[in-house]
């Protein structure tokens, strides 16, 4: 989950676009501004793209959740 600077929505949209390894995003309201699902093979992978969405000037904040696949 993303947060943003306000009124840079679509500047960070764009931004996060970029990132290679991002599957989705999602624009949502509440309390934050963007869902992105990452999707990746190991942790060391999902830490280095957490990384790259942190140094976009645009965003404020994020917040890491883990899903895991139920079989």
């Amino acid at each position: 989950m993303v947060n943003v600077l306000p009124g840079n929505e679509r500047l960070a949209f764009n931004e996060l676009n970029r990132i290679e390894g991002i599957k989705d995003i999602y624009h949502v309201f509440g309390e934050y501004d963007f869902v992105v699902i990452i999707e990746v093979d190991d942790l060391g992978n999902l830490n280095s793209i957490v990384d790259l969405i942190r140094e976009t000037e645009s965003v404020t904040a994020t917040q890491t959740i883990v899903g895991a696949e139920l079989k």
